[in-house]
């Protein structure tokens, strides 16, 4: 029996836990020799004056890492022991068993102290509760800490520099494959490398995942992807089966290491987040066989970024919607430079409520949107126009491009399947016949590959009759669409012809954004920044609420009040107006002889004798009268007629309210409006 003067009666009494750990899955079935050591602890407890009863052995954390506590029940087990004082000493091959974390160590330091509960390793026995003991522990700790981040950084270190030279083994995607002799090729299977090229040529055509999605739907046509034991299977699209497609930048050929960084909270959760292609860590180029060159990459990223719909906080465009605005996601505020959002409810109007949102303070800027889009595809078809553009021939040649590549790809499927049935019947035949169990699922699989193909020839037949023939379009579009540049304004206005995220896409084509400032209330600054960076800024008339919010209103109405005591008619004053560049509120481009007529009225300058004064009763007094003499508008008056506090009715021959013209009358009405009297009452 192996003694020591720190083990006393009291410690034996209570129980002898050996506590069993390793870092990984992989270590618990390779390091063999290791795991014997640490059971055979068990033996030490029993030379140490334990009875084999009394010793418990925790393994229950085995493959799982001591750098933090979260994960380990069978630590938490060993702390929950010896805070109940039940044990009188831990054992362990090492302190790294116990702990890689001075967070977790020092707090079972102190418990073991104050339970007197000792600790040993394959140096010796020490007690905690003592200077020398905690020490001793406390310094291992440190230690053992330290390994850790040692050999974390070793490995990091190794790990790293084999990922710059690209010989990092990742797993490929679906399309590359190592060969025999550890290089990486593409697949062999030619419809898979046919499918992923067409993936990636309809999305430069569509420029949307969901286009994309909808397409290969459309045409019935499956993605090969892998299973989690890595085997090629075809299945139905997905939007995330083909982002990861477009995201992927080893289709590009390039070695990527660091596309993702995984963070833990404070209850060891780990979260993992997608980086920006400028923060990856590692890029080695034509390093795998390409799909897509890196421009071509890089470009598709942009479209995948610039398509997200968050206008406030991404800054992106968005794809082009079918709603009613069409510079929706490209257009900017010119007095705080964030991106206008869209808001139909109250008409269409561009709205800069980006500060709003973070600051609470008021909406920037709210410019109504239909001028500003009349005005900028004015612009975008006087820069169109000078181009040679045949979209006629284009078109066709497009669209013989694609049905080609659909056509090859309908006829790799059903090689595919016919190969897949055939497989089964092979399969089928080949099996004994009194082997029910086996014959029955092979007869199942040998009917769904029959099925499969069958629904595929149906499906290719149905889509080659519905393919619509070129020949039908009208001869006057097809002129336009041949000269696109000249006859677009055309086109453009054409029912039927262009749809709204149509006639988006083709602005973005030329426009990388627009920008809007309300310089006066009736003038709003657009600037246009073409692609390229060359940029047109001109001033566009947008509608005011009233007569008075325009700038030169002053001016406007003393002109009108001048020339209409010359005797000029409305008609006259407002093309004269016009003339000079004044407008109505409502109509940016003229003044209307109403807004002259109004003006004209207010300051009581009538033109027929009917106007010339107001009625007048004999012996009474109507409420235009009453209005004025007590400097009251008229509708206060019916205001009060109709809640009673007026009473009174209409003469049925004027069908006037008429009131005595007499002081006391005047007097009474003064008592009511300063509400000394309540009602009045007249017979």
């Amino acid at each position: 029996m192996i003694t020591s003067e720190l083990i006393t009666t009291s410690h034996q009494t209570r129980k002898a836990l050996i506590y069993i750990r390793q870092s990984t899955p992989h270590q618990v079935l390779t390091n063999q020799e290791s795991l014997r050591l640490q059971y055979a602890l068990q033996q030490r407890a029993l030379d140490l004056g334990w009875r084999s009863e009394d010793i418990e052995i925790i393994d229950s954390d085995l493959g799982l890492t001591g750098a933090a506590v979260q994960q380990r029940e069978g630590f938490k087990e060993v702390v929950a022991q010896v805070t109940l004082g039940q044990v009188g000493i831990i054992l362990s091959s090492e302190v790294t068993r116990l702990s890689r974390n001075c967070t977790d160590w020092y707090p079972l330091l102190d418990i073991c102290g104050y339970k007197g509960c000792l600790i040993a390793d394959r140096d010796g026995i020490y007690d905690p509760g003592s200077t020398n003991g905690r020490l001793l522990l406390g310094l291992k700790g440190q230690l053992s800490e330290l390994e850790l981040h040692t050999i974390r950084a070793r490995m990091t270190a190794g790990l790293l520099n084999k990922a710059r030279r690209g010989e990092l083994c990742l797993r490929l995607p679906v399309g590359l494959v190592h060969s025999a002799n550890g290089q990486v090729v593409k697949d062999p299977h030619l419809e898979v490398q046919d499918r992923l090229g067409l993936v990636f040529d309809t999305f430069l055509r569509v420029k949307s995942a969901c286009k994309v999605l909808h397409y290969f739907n459309e045409h019935d046509l499956d993605l090969p992807r892998r299973n989690r034991f890595g085997d090629l299977v075809w299945k139905k699209p997905t939007v995330s089966a083909i982002l990861s497609i477009l995201k992927n930048p080893a289709y590009a050929g390039a070695f990527v290491y660091g596309r993702s960084r995984t963070s833990r909270d404070l209850h060891a959760k780990a979260t993992t987040r997608s980086l920006p292609m400028e923060q990856w860590k590692i890029i080695v180029q034509d390093k795998y066989p390409a799909y897509i060159n890196w421009e071509t990459f890089e470009r598709i990223q942009a479209m995948l970024r610039d398509n997200y719909a968050e206008y406030d906080r991404n800054q992106s465009r968005g794809v082009p919607r079918p709603g009613a605005v069409l510079l929706h996601g490209i257009v900017y505020c010119g007095e705080c430079g964030h991106k206008m959002v869209v808001q139909y409810k109250g008409g269409n109007q561009y709205l800069c409520n980006y500060l709003r949102q973070a600051r609470g303070v008021p909406v920037c800027q709210r410019i109504p949107a239909d001028p500003i889009d009349e005005q900028v595809v004015q612009a975008f078809f006087e820069a169109l126009s000078p181009i040679e553009l045949n979209a006629y021939e284009q078109t066709l040649q497009a669209q013989k491009e694609t049905a080609q590549k659909i056509g090859h790809a309908q006829e790799q499927q059903l090689k595919r399947l016919r190969y897949e049935a055939a497989l089964a019947q092979r399969q089928y035949d080949q099996v004994d016949p009194d082997n029910r169990l086996v014959a029955a699922e092979l007869e199942r699989r040998w009917e769904t590959a029959l099925l499969a193909l069958k629904q595929a020839e149906e499906s290719i037949a149905l889509q080659q009759q519905s393919i619509p023939t070129p020949a039908s379009l009208p001869a006057e579009l097809k002129a336009a669409f041949t000269a696109i540049g000249q006859k677009l304004p055309q086109i453009w206005e054409q029912a039927g012809v262009l749809s709204t995220p149509h006639k988006k896409a083709l602005l973005r084509c030329l426009i990388d954004k627009v920008v809007l400032q309300r310089i006066t209330p009736d003038q709003v600054q657009t600037r246009i920044v073409w692609q390229g960076g060359a940029t047109t800024t001109f001033q566009v008339p947008v509608n005011v609420g009233t007569s008075t919010d325009l700038p030169r209103f002053t001016e406007m109405e003393q002109l009108v009040i001048q020339l209409s005591r010359q005797g000029q008619s409305d008609e006259e004053i407002a093309d004269h107006l016009t003339a000079l560049g004044h407008r109505s509120p409502m109509n940016p481009h003229r003044v209307l002889p109403s807004m002259v007529k109004t003006i004209r009225l207010k300051h009581r300058i009538f033109h027929t004798p009917h106007q010339s004064h107001p009625r007048q009763i004999p012996g009474f007094l109507t409420i235009p009268q009453l209005a004025r003499i007590l400097d009251v508008p008229p509708y206060w008056f019916y205001d009060r007629i109709n809640k009673g506090c007026i009473q009174t009715t209409k003469d049925k021959q004027t069908g006037l309210y008429l009131f005595p013209d007499n002081p006391d009358t005047l007097e009474k009405f003064r008592q009511l409006k300063s509400g000394i009297l309540k009602n009045l009452r007249f017979s």
